[in-house]
């Protein structure tokens, strides 16, 4: 042995104890998957829009039909949560507060969007650990689309592809 207990030859190294494998953390699965996968987002998407015809306050804000903005809803959701990125290969890049424009938005009703779409994962099962998580990002993006007070364009973009 050298100076130090560093083995002086190849011969004397291959004589050490072997090295452990090295542990690789796991990775954990995407958030998409375990809250369920596409069905669930889309069970979540259904019955977010459907507490939404109830509410007439947020209902006022949203356009009269509201299948187009359902769908969009699943997408977005899928790949903001790890999946496919299918909405960006249909829309662009989301843009969500320039998406949301033409919508006035205070704080309450996006206090009653982020109420309505919790209640919406609570309803279909989604877990309060994964649910905490969706929603500590979901939150600030919520009031980020707050516009109510701000001279902001409100001509509806549709289903323009933004880059």
């Amino acid at each position: 042995m050298a100076a130090g207990g560093w083995p002086r030859t190849l011969e004397s190294m291959n004589e050490q104890q072997p090295i452990a494998p090295r542990s690789v953390p796991q990775r954990q699965p995407r958030l998409l998957d375990r809250i369920g996968g596409r069905a669930v987002i889309e069970r979540i998407v259904d019955d977010f829009y459907d507490r939404v015809e109830e509410d007439a306050e947020l209902r006022a804000i949203f356009p009269d039909d509201l299948e187009a903005g359902r769908e969009k809803q699943k997408l977005f959701f899928e790949q903001w949560l790890g999946g496919e990125p299918r909405y960006s290969e249909q829309y662009g890049h989301p843009r969500l507060r320039m998406r949301h424009f033409p919508f006035v938005i205070d704080q309450r009703l996006a206090g009653l969007w982020l109420r309505h779409m919790v209640e919406a994962f609570r309803a279909v099962g989604v877990g309060e650990a994964e649910i905490m998580e969706v929603f500590a990002d979901l939150g600030p993006l919520a009031h980020h689309m707050v516009n109510a007070d701000q001279d902001v364009p409100r001509a509806p973009i549709g289903d323009a592809f933004l880059t």
